[in-house]
């Protein structure tokens, strides 16, 4: 059975409506129970039970917090960090593997608060003039102090996508990656491109195949820094490859057996190692094995 997305499921009320109110959010900052997620940058800190969080009699008041929400009934804050964190995910393998051992419930809040974080540290210069920016709306919001730009957090829709003929799946690794290792097709949506357009593109850039009867599977949050994953499948008509070599390194067909047995063995398999739980490429294989049995 399918196993739910990794960092999705959070446990939080949002609180959207206190967010706008500076009074309200100040009397969550003073309140005895409010809570402080607590991050290493933007990077997590664990106790014996999960996720570290502390109160914030540690906390200036001067300190740029993001106001979570509300975890049962309690407000829970996260600090931003003096700096972002752009590296992948597959650099960093000791913390992956550290936060697949949490409940889905804590992966799916580390993931958000880490997005959020990352983002303030990341813009506080205006796009629009140069000017400096500082936190609003609990931390949902930033605002040019010079031109009066407001300015959102930012996600990344990409296009994550199987891609099959005649029962077999085309998977792809990235230069740098750890060896056998082989995923699903990815890549950004670019402005004025539907996701179905996306997917055709990115599969025909990165491996000249046309693929066709796009359909959508799923999503999921990535925070790594911020992206929305947007899980498809494609058909094509053909198996005829032709590698764009500067964004991949290699790309395969492999059968149903073959993606049974990596599933099954992970990095033990002899096909070749699948993409972590944590990732929705894993998610899509479970899916089209449970889906075609």
């Amino acid at each position: 059975m399918t196993l739910p997305l990794a960092f999705t499921g959070h446990d939080l009320d949002r609180d959207d409506h206190t967010r706008a109110d500076p009074a309200r959010l100040a009397e969550m900052r003073a309140r005895s129970d409010a809570r402080l997620l607590a991050l290493d940058g933007v990077m997590p800190r664990f106790s014996e039970d999960g996720l570290l969080q502390t109160d914030l009699s540690e906390v200036k008041a001067d300190d740029e917090l993001v106001y979570l929400g509300l975890q049962d009934g309690a407000p829970l804050f996260a600090r931003v960090p003096p700096e972002g964190d752009l590296r992948p995910a597959v650099t960093m393998r000791d913390t992956m593997m550290a936060l697949m051992r949490l409940p889905s419930a804590e992966l799916a809040l580390f993931g958000g608060a880490r997005s959020i974080a990352d983002w303030h540290a990341r813009h506080r210069f205006c796009a629009q003039c140069g000017g400096n920016t500082h936190i609003a709306k609990g931390g949902w919001q930033r605002n040019c102090g010079a031109c009066k730009a407001a300015h959102f957090p930012r996600v990344d829709p990409v296009a994550i996508m199987l891609v099959e003929h005649d029962g077999a799946l085309l998977l792809g690794r990235g230069r740098g990656w750890p060896d056998r290792s082989f995923s699903a097709l990815a890549g950004f949506v670019e402005p004025g491109e539907s996701v179905e357009e996306g997917v055709v593109r990115e599969v025909y850039e990165e491996v000249g195949v046309r693929v066709r009867d796009v359909s959508y599977i799923a999503s999921q949050p990535w925070p790594f820094p911020s992206q929305l994953m947007i899980g498809c499948h494609s058909y094509a008509d053909n198996r005829d490859l032709t590698i764009d070599e500067t964004e991949i390194e290699d790309a395969r067909w492999f059968t149903r057996d073959e993606i049974t047995d990596a599933m099954a063995n992970g990095p033990d398999a002899a096909s070749f190692v699948p993409p972590p739980r944590t990732a929705i490429a894993h998610y899509l294989l479970q899916t089209w094995l449970e889906n075609d049995a």
